[in-house]
C-alpha cells in the first residue's frame, strides 16, 4: 500500500498532481466565494471552509469509486451518430447546471443593486451549502478524471487533493474578501464559468476544447481587469 513512498515517480506525480488539483480548484474557490457572498458576513468563512471540505470529501469519494467512474466511458445510446456515455451526460448535464446557475447569479447580482442591504441577503446556510454541493459534483468529475490520468496509485491521488484542499481553504478567504470588494472581478468570475460550463458541454460531445486556451483567456481577461482596478484607484 505504501510502496509509492520508495518510488520517485511516484513523488513526482504528487507533486504535479497537487499542483494541478490547485488549480483546477481555483475555479471552484471562484464559485464558493461568490455564493457565499449572498450570506452574513460573520457565516461567509465557516460556509467557505465547509464548502472546500465538501468539495474534497466528494472528489475522495469518486476517486474510491475509481471502477465505476472507468465503466462511465462506455457507450449507453447514441444520437445521431454520436456516441453518448454516463460521462458525457454528467459532463452535459453539469454544464448546463453551471451556465443556468451562473446567469441568474448575473441576474440577481444586479438585482441586488435595485434592492434594499436587507434583501441582498436572500441566501440561507443551508441552501447555499446544498448548492456548493451540488456544483461541487461537477468540478470534482474534471478533478478526479485529471488524476486518473496522472497517477497510477489511489493513496497518492488521495494525499494530492487532501494537500490540494487544504491550500485552497487558507487561501479563499483573501479570494473571496477581494471578490466581493470588486463587483466587476465578481461579473468576470460569472462570466467564467460560463465558459467553463460551455467547455464541460464540449467534452460531453466529444468536441474537445483546449484547456490551454480557456487558461489564456482568463489569465488576459485578469490582466485587463487589473490594470483597470489600478486605474480607477488611480483616478479617484
Amino acid at each position: 500500500m505504501f510502496d509509492w513512498v520508495f518510488s520517485p515517480e511516484a513523488w513526482i506525480a504528487l507533486a504535479t498532481l497537487t499542483t494541478l488539483e490547485i488549480v483546477l480548484g481555483i475555479d471552484n474557490i471562484v464559485v464558493i466565494s461568490i455564493l457565499v457572498g449572498r450570506l452574513p458576513a460573520a457565516q461567509r468563512h465557516r460556509a467557505r471552509v465547509f464548502g472546500l471540505a465538501l468539495a474534497m470529501i466528494s472528489r475522495i469519494a469518486l476517486l474510491l469509486t475509481l471502477t465505476w467512474m472507468m465503466r462511465l466511458t462506455d457507450s449507453l445510446f447514441q444520437i445521431m451518430g454520436q456516441d453518448i456515455s454516463g460521462r458525457d451526460i454528467i459532463l452535459i448535464g453539469g454544464g448546463l447546471f453551471l451556465m443556468a446557475k451562473t446567469t441568474m447569479e448575473i441576474h440577481n447580482t444586479f438585482a441586488d443593486h435595485r434592492e434594499s442591504d436587507r434583501d441582498i441577503r436572500v441566501g440561507t446556510f443551508a441552501s447555499i451549502i446544498i448548492q456548493i454541493a451540488l456544483i461541487d459534483i461537477v468540478f470534482s468529475l474534471d478533478s478526479v478524471i485529471t488524476a486518473v490520468g496522472m497517477a497510477n496509485d489511489i493513496l497518492v491521488m488521495v494525499i494530492a487533493v487532501v494537500i490540494a484542499v487544504l491550500i485552497m481553504m487558507i487561501a479563499s478567504k483573501p479570494i473571496g474578501e477581494f471578490t466581493d470588494s470588486n463587483p466587476t472581478v465578481k461579473m468576470l468570475a460569472l462570466s467564467f464559468l460560463i465558459l467553463i460550463g460551455v467547455a464541460l458541454i464540449g467534452e460531453g460531445l466529444d468536441m474537445h476544447i483546449s484547456k490551454g486556451y480557456i487558461y489564456f483567456a482568463m489569465a488576459f481577461s485578469c490582466c485587463v481587469e487589473m490594470l483597470n482596478i489600478r486605474l480607477r484607484k488611480y483616478m479617484s
